[in-house]
């Protein structure tokens, strides 16, 4: 990502601000998956300052929007690895143009369920930490 935004890469970018950069995936899941990035340099979405979140998602909206207008998705996925499945050391937001009955399986399987009192364990120790 960063040689892309110094220039060094050629991408399709479909939209640019002084906060954002948008260009089409060149691997994509669906053709016109968009990587939506911060410009300045972010490793994780933990890394995402405060102030840089609105501009980030609000890019990803305004993409997710455009893929209806612009491809005919009857909807989009949007998805940010964190860490784990995250090719590159740079925050992206996938914005995916998804259409019914387009086959897209696999990202969150397979489900699991939980054990009597496990539920309310994992709920207790989440709120837990956000209390911290």
């Amino acid at each position: 990502m960063c040689e892309l935004l110094r220039g060094e890469v050629s991408a399709e970018v479909v939209w640019r601000d002084e906060h954002v950069i948008a260009f089409l995936d060149h691997r994509p899941v669906f053709k016109g998956h968009v990587l939506v990035c911060p410009i300045r340099h972010t490793d994780t979405l933990l890394d995402l300052p405060t102030d840089e979140i609105e501009p980030l998602f609000s890019a990803a909206r305004r993409i997710a929007a455009a893929l209806g207008v612009a491809l005919g998705a009857d909807g989009t996925f949007v998805a940010v690895n964190n860490v784990i499945s995250q090719s590159v050391p740079h925050l992206h937001v996938h914005v995916v143009p998804r259409r019914r009955g387009d086959g897209l399986r696999g990202f969150f399987w397979p489900r699991t369920s939980y054990a009597p009192g496990e539920l309310e364990a994992h709920g207790r120790l989440i709120r837990e930490a956000l209390d911290r």
